[in-house]
């Protein structure tokens, strides 16, 4: 009769029991997951018959300490035990056991044990490392298990393969270590020594060889000053000798070795052979040449006596210890070297007349020397013969002429291609120079004729066009072929050359002769006072420094007069006057001694000018159109390109980083056109708002109509006739220039 299924009644023991699964072979420690096939317990994770489960954590608690994987944890350190066990010599009768001192490491990310045996010298033994790393397991009856940290104390003993190991001290980690994980440390136990090795000792410390060894450290010399070299320059004055001269020497002192090594500096077409070396490497003796020793006379030992039976070369020698009779040989060391010392190169005098920074840095900290006055030693170099060239014969150019004379084979000259390529024109840069004239003349006809005066900066070439005027019965046109230009006054047919007009002789004011023909420059371009301008350090008659400085010098005396005259000048005290009673207000002070450059440029400096600016719109509308027609939509990949590149990202970039980013990116854009736009998105410091920019370019979402215009029409440089610009220069700021010239008033 079976028992109802109720508590105390049943004999089941999986009653109440929930888990049945089957223990898989992998499982997770400290959070790892690793292969635990070894400890693999029955159904449900209960332990099978006669199975001891580990336990998964150590005697300490689950939450203290981290938890990180002991590998992690305890990764490169080793706990260090100092150690002996004895070892037992039937075979010898001079001992009987031998006690070996040996090192313990233990590994604490893996439970891992070492034993390592330092080497002794002649000890005759294998030595070093004794057991491998690896886990060692507990002497029986407990060889299932391992040595963990647990086992280990000072002044106790361990089994490792049935050899008993004595623990009589660690270091300091090991002791910090045990303390922290609660192990009360035993007091270091006592070293015994080996009593054989006692012996051995003692022997080894009465005995006197008959060879005793003689330690030379040239090892140490070695590894601290190899590729040191001291170098000094020398002289070797040979003119005593027939057909002989001074000779220029350089020494080479190795410190690694204290070796010398001298090289000869042979001069060009002296008719000497060029020998590699004049001393090759070796010790310099003080004191040579001295007399030939006979063979043996140098030796390392000295030998007294030979005896014995020869028979076999088995006979025997005795050293004589003093060294009686060995040749002393002194050799130069650094210190024998300074300058103005005079050594001896085997017969030669040499001296030491300078040396290099490196040398003189050595002798500095090692010997405390800081006089370092070279010795002139160099003979002063012969006068150059200065070439005198042919007069110049007419034929052809003055350069052509004179490459007839400098080779054998005559070359056409060599133009400035480098300049060419920098100066020549770009765009709308184009590096030409245009200059009203008129002639300097009394004559009436020839007085109002006007001339357009071109200076090509790419090759110093002038050209002069006339412009035509109606009803004077002159034809205007070409006037002069663009060429060089000779400076008046200067002989024709002479051995230099010939000095040519420059772009620094022609400016406002300026009277030039150009072949007999007087001309007077009155007027230039707006691109020609830009250029000059932007390279005043070119041209002085631009140089807005320079000229306050001329005018300062000029008006300082009478500082107080000419700060009267602009205030009488200006009655309504607006501050600005017009330009002809500023130009002629300049003229009366200064006298005439400022160019009408000079005072142009100061005008253009302090000008009242309205600021004519190209329409944005027209500008965007033209990319656009140009974007348009190339089929460019990569605004997106561009825009990200500009905020890749914004490394503080705040939404600008500079002028020129822009520009190679949309270059890189092939915008079909003209360059003039790329620059102008970037202008117009600038914050005034050269900074670019690219957002704006990409967005203005994006002919898909922003489009611009296009019959935008603009304000101001566009004048090409090649339209220009001689006319004043068409934005001149008005009104002056007077204020301003007077308190950059005489200061503010106190």
């Amino acid at each position: 009769m079976a028992l109802p299924l109720l508590p105390g009644n049943s004999f089941d023991r999986s009653l109440g029991k929930e888990k049945f699964h089957k223990s898989q072979h992998w499982g997770y420690c400290n959070k790892i997951a690793m292969l635990v096939a070894e400890d693999k317990p029955g159904i449900g994770g209960e332990p099978l018959h006669g199975q001891k489960l580990k336990p998964k954590y150590s005697v300490f608690p689950r939450g203290v300490g981290s938890d990180a994987p002991s590998w992690v944890a305890f990764d490169k350190q080793v706990l260090s035990f100092d150690a002996y066990f004895d070892e037992e010599v039937p075979e010898k009768n001079q001992e009987l056991y031998r006690i070996r001192h040996c090192k313990i490491y233990f590994y604490l990310e893996d439970d891992t044990i070492q034993v390592v045996e330092p080497q002794v010298k002649n000890s005759g033994i294998p030595q070093g490392t004794i057991v491998r790393r690896h886990r060692i397991p507990l002497p029986p009856p407990n060889e299932d298990q391992f040595y963990t940290v647990d086992y280990f104390n000072i002044n106790t003993e361990v089994i490792f393969y049935a050899r008993r190991y004595k623990i009589v001290d660690c270091d300091q980690f090991t002791k910090n270590f045990l303390r922290k994980l609660g192990v009360r440390l035993n007091p270091p136990a006592y070293h015994p020594e080996d009593p054989y090795t006692r012996d051995r000792q003692k022997i080894a410390d009465s005995m006197k060889p008959l060879r005793p060894y003689e330690r030379c450290d040239t090892l140490r010399q070695f590894l601290e000053y190899d590729g040191h070299v001291l170098r000094f320059y020398c002289i070797w004055d040979d003119t005593e000798s027939t057909f002989g001269d001074p000779r220029e020497l350089i020494l080479h002192y190795f410190l690694a070795d204290d070796t010398i090594e001298i090289k000869e500096v042979i001069p060009v077409n002296s008719g000497r052979d060029a020998v590699p070396l004049f001393l090759s490497r070796k010790k310099l003796p003080k004191y040579a040449p001295a007399g030939l020793y006979q063979p043996g006379a140098i030796t390392d030992r000295t030998v007294l006596n030979v005896f014995g039976g020869l028979v076999g070369n088995k006979g025997r020698y005795i050293l004589d210890n003093r060294k009686t009779g060995t040749v002393h040989q002194e050799f130069y060391k650094d210190s024998d070297l300074t300058i103005g010392a005079v050594i001896n190169v085997w017969g030669r005098r040499v001296k030491l007349c300078d040396c290099d920074e490196f040398t003189k840095e050595y002798y500095m900290t090692k010997y405390g020397i800081k006089d370092f006055t070279p010795i002139p030693f160099k003979a002063p170099p012969p006068s150059k013969i200065e070439k005198k060239f042919p007069p110049y014969t007419g034929f052809g150019s003055e350069e052509d002429s004179l490459c007839s004379c400098l080779s054998l084979l005559p070359q056409p000259p060599q133009k400035d291609f480098k300049k060419f390529m920098e100066k020549d024109r770009k765009g709308l840069e184009s590096n030409l120079l245009r200059f009203l004239a008129k002639f300097f003349t009394d004559n009436p006809i020839d007085k109002d004729r006007q001339f357009i005066i071109s200076y090509f900066l790419s090759d110093d070439t002038i050209s002069v066009f006339e412009t035509p005027q109606r009803n004077t019965g002159i034809l205007g046109g070409k006037f002069l072929e663009r060429n060089r230009i000779k400076k008046p006054g200067q002989e024709l047919f002479k051995s230099e050359i010939s000095e040519y007009f420059k772009a620094q002789d022609l400016f406002v004011g300026a009277k030039v002769c150009f072949h007999g023909h007087n001309f007077l420059l009155v007027d230039a371009d707006e691109y020609a006072f830009n250029y000059m301008e932007k390279h005043a350090d070119e041209f002085p008659m631009a140089n807005i420094s320079l000229i306050l400085n001329k005018l300062k010098a000029i008006g300082e005396p009478s500082s107080r007069e000419i700060k009267q005259i602009f205030a009488a000048t200006d009655p309504e005290h607006s501050n600005v006057i017009e330009y002809n009673p500023f130009r002629n207000l300049m003229v009366n002070i200064t006298g005439g001694k400022l160019s009408e450059h000079e005072i142009m440029t100061i005008g253009r400096h302090y000008s009242e000018q309205n600021e004519f600016e190209m329409d944005i719109n027209f500008l965007l509308a033209v990319a656009q159109e140009q974007l348009k027609k190339n089929s460019f939509e990569n605004f997106g990949h561009l825009s990200a390109t500009f905020i890749y590149n914004d490394r503080e990202k705040c939404g600008l970039l500079p002028h020129e980083k822009c520009r190679t980013i949309c270059k890189s990116f092939r915008l079909p854009l003209a360059d003039d056109l790329l620059r102008a736009l970037l202008t117009m998105f600038e914050d005034g410091k050269e900074q670019v708002d690219y957002k704006k920019f990409v967005n203005g370019l994006n002919w898909r979402e922003n489009p611009v109509p296009t019959f935008q215009t603009i304000k101001v029409p566009i004048k090409y440089e090649d339209d220009w006739s001689g006319q004043p610009p068409s934005l001149p220069v008005k009104r002056i700021k007077y204020l301003p220039l007077i308190e950059d010239v005489f200061g503010t008033e106190e």
